[in-house]
């Protein structure tokens, strides 16, 4: 990959020459020593040099880096952690990672599994013996060079007799690979939370698919805690070996010294991917998904850095869109983890969090004054599921705030003190982007994610509770695919004093009174196709896709409907002429962000779409490029938040950038409009406020959860209730603060 403009010329000295990847907490460049030898330069982000907390988490990778050096790991050649901007060279390691020849090749067998679980084995002894947990072991982080495997990415190790430095905001590790104690006590994490990893990416070796692998990310993290492996498709010999190093007490695995041992007496004919090999159409673990789409076989491999590791740069794969979300592993800020791409769902006029119909996502509340009796305040909401993160999304009325999502069909906050009235729980597994689909007067309407095993075979229902006392009123079991269909997990709207919903076969929707839950129309899909409910300010619409685009897994050809809404009437159907994701409404007309794709892989959005449901037309602006990352709107502008933090304004009219602005939130989705601000903000809780004329920060927060960093497409997570913005971050945690006192960043 070139350099671009604005990349350094050199760096330390040393001469750059491509390119390699970049992520959340730095770039990483190709270069040369004076005698020709091309070393691997890591660069980190101009924003978090002045970050101190950074500062000591890379000195800390930098002497991580150093002393695991050997042979089977990037030796670091120079480094200046004091530098202005920090940097760190390493060996350049050429050779594809584990997983893109995974993705590549499929599954490996034989002599070369043999090898690879071998070589891998003696890479973590070496690393323990020298005091370093590496913790973030996944197949991006293996280079499979010349010479035998290779570990790489250092930014989240530790000295194991030394205390983990406190990461307030940010989660260690990659869902798929972790171990269950990183999952429930990162800060507890030993030498043998590596070697559970180690065993996981020799089963991904093996057969293509992690032992955990699951459609949710939620289920992913509640299946390594509590389930256990799958491994079926694995060789007899190499199961055996495994599966003690798999168990979810670290004091009953084998140390690393103890594992080498035993993988040396495998046999060298370890046979192929198993019995099955690996499973067309099944989910793979997300960092193979990611790669399927992600491999560049024109740019160098090499040492990646934090977020900066090959599966950090390109697109995704066209199955995203079957399953509800988008993750994309990335080492956000200093940290690897996968992310719970969620969607948008709906509140009364649009978007959760408040929706002005000619403009996106705004204060829910249109006053400025603050609540009497209000105290900033912070609360957690116990969910039906406590040991998997969740995270909430927040309506509010009044003084009331309504919020769900994940374990929580729905609460009721008093916005004033964060005391909560009522509590209705989900106890399935929490399904990724379903949150809370919004509230009229008197009711309030969620989701409640299937339970495993039910006997009546009900899978996800929308759920309405009576806003007053939190008792259920009705629910109805809905089998939407809707972020196959549109991009966003929304299931439901609702309208006025209505809810549609899709029905439990997913071939019509159906219109209830959203109090009584009466059924007032029911309205069949068009023949072959599969329909999403869209918004356009107070216009019901239906986005349409044929059964066949979704299954090739590649929508191309979407169509929206007109609906009516008090009746049920299909309309005119017009086409978008490409894929596009549904972000909000502006005089009157519809606005998407057309996706730009590669083969069946999303890269990003290069195009601004209006279709206007009155008389049918639709036009598309072209953006000056393709940017990737979360999109929104806000009073009539439309955004594309990065993974890195920086935020693009567009006119949708003319798709003309407005502004951009670098901010401090990685992962931040968003924007919500009140009280003359921008917000942004993170599954860590962290919230930037920005000036809607051209995106200066107003102020920033610090994080306010362990969260994870590395979602694309979630929903707003802020909600404004006057001077109040009330924040959902992870694990259910919601705050309040008054927006003319912020909490105190730093």
């Amino acid at each position: 990959m070139s350099l671009r403009a604005g990349d350094p010329a050199e760096i330390g000295g040393y001469p750059l020459e491509a390119r390699l990847g970049s992520g959340g907490m730095g770039t990483v460049f190709l270069a040369r020593t004076s005698s020709g030898r091309p070393v691997a330069v890591k660069l980190i982000h101009q924003h978090f040099a002045g970050d101190s907390e950074f500062r000591i988490r890379f000195r800390q990778e930098v002497a991580a880096a150093r002393r695991v050096s050997g042979a089977f790991t990037a030796a670091v050649v120079d480094a200046a952690p004091e530098a202005e901007q920090p940097w760190m060279a390493t060996a350049y390691i050429e050779g594809p990672t584990l997983a893109q020849r995974i993705a590549d090749g499929g599954p490996l067998g034989g002599p070369e599994l043999r090898s690879l679980a071998i070589g891998l084995a003696e890479a973590l002894r070496d690393i323990h013996r020298v005091g370093v947990v590496h913790r973030d072991l996944k197949p991006s982080n293996v280079v499979l060079s010349a010479e035998g495997p290779r570990v790489i990415d250092f930014g989240i190790s530790r000295a194991a007799d030394q205390q983990t430095l406190t990461m307030t905001g940010r989660v260690i590790g990659t869902p798929p690979f972790m171990s269950p104690e990183q999952l429930q006590d990162p800060r507890g994490v030993g030498p043998r939370s590596d070697v559970f990893s180690l065993a996981t990416l020799l089963v991904y070796a093996a057969t293509g698919r992690g032992p955990f692998d699951a459609d949710s990310p939620y289920l992913t993290a509640y299946q390594v805690v509590h389930e256990e492996p799958s491994l079926d498709a694995v060789p007899t010999e190499l199961r055996t070996v495994v599966e003690p190093c798999l168990g979810k007490e670290p004091e009953g695995r084998p140390t690393a010294d103890e594992l080498l041992e035993l993988l040396r007496d495998l046999p060298a004919g370890l046979g192929g991917g198993g019995a099955e090999g690996p499973v067309a159409g099944r989910t793979r673990d997300v960092v193979t998904e990611h790669h399927l789409a992600t491999r560049d076989t024109s740019a160098p491999s090499a040492p990646a850095a934090d977020g900066a590791d090959p599966a950090s740069e390109g697109p995704r794969t066209g199955l995203g869109r079957r399953l509800r979300g988008r993750w994309r592993p990335v080492l956000a800020a200093a940290v690897a983890v996968a992310a719970i791409g969620g969607g948008v769902t709906a509140l009364e006029t649009g978007v959760l969090g408040g929706n002005d119909p000619e403009g996106g996502t705004t204060a829910a509340a249109p006053a400025v004054s603050l609540p009497d009796g209000f105290r900033a305040w912070h609360e957690t909401v116990p969910g039906g599921q406590e040991d998997i993160p969740d995270e909430l999304r927040c309506v509010a009325r009044g003084d009331a705030a309504f919020c769900g999502g994940g374990g929580v069909v729905a609460t009721r906050i008093d916005v004033r003190d964060g005391s909560r009235a009522w509590t209705v729980k989900s106890p399935g597994v929490p399904v990724q982007g379903l949150h809370l689909v919004g509230a009229t007067d008197d009711t309030v309407i969620g989701y409640r994610s299937a339970v495993q095993g039910d006997p009546q075979g009900r899978g996800d229902e929308v759920v309405a509770v009576d806003a007053d006392s939190g008792k259920e009123l009705w629910s109805t079991t809905s089998g939407a695919q809707s972020t196959a269909v549109t991009g966003r997990t929304q299931d439901a709207v609702v309208i006025g004093s209505a809810v549609i919903t899709v029905n439990a076969s997913d071939d019509a929707f159906e219109a209830r009174d959203a109090h009584s839950g009466e059924l007032t129309w029911t309205a069949p899909f068009p023949g072959g196709s599969r329909c999403a409910p869209v918004l356009a300010g107070n216009v019901l619409l239906a986005m349409c896709v044929t059964d066949a685009e979704i299954q090739g897994q590649a929508v191309r050809r979407p169509v929206v409907h007109t609906l009516d809404a008090a009746e049920g009437s299909w309309g005119r159907a017009i086409a978008l002429g490409g894929p596009g994701v549904p972000v909000g409404a502006a005089g009157g007309r519809l606005v998407l962000l057309r996706e730009h794709t590669e083969g069946t892989a999303l890269t990003g959005y290069d195009a601004v779409t209006r279709l206007d449901p009155v008389s049918g037309k639709v036009t598309t602006t072209e953006l000056d490029t393709t940017y990737e990352g979360t999109p929104g709107m806000a009073d009539g502008t439309v955004f594309v938040s990065s993974q890195t933090g920086r935020v693009t304004a567009f006119d949708p009219a003319t798709g003309r950038k407005k502004w951009a602005r670098q901010t401090s939130v990685e992962g931040a989705s968003g924007p919500v409009a009140g009280d003359g601000a921008l917000f942004f903000s993170s599954a860590t809780g962290r919230v930037v406020a920005l000036s809607p004329s051209d995106g200066t920060t107003l102020w920033a927060t610090d994080p306010q959860a362990d969260g994870l960093t590395g979602e694309e497409g979630a929903s707003p997570r802020v909600t404004v209730a006057g001077r109040v913005v009330v924040v959902a971050a992870d694990r259910n945690t919601l705050f309040a603060f008054d927006t003319e006192h912020p909490p105190t960043s730093g």
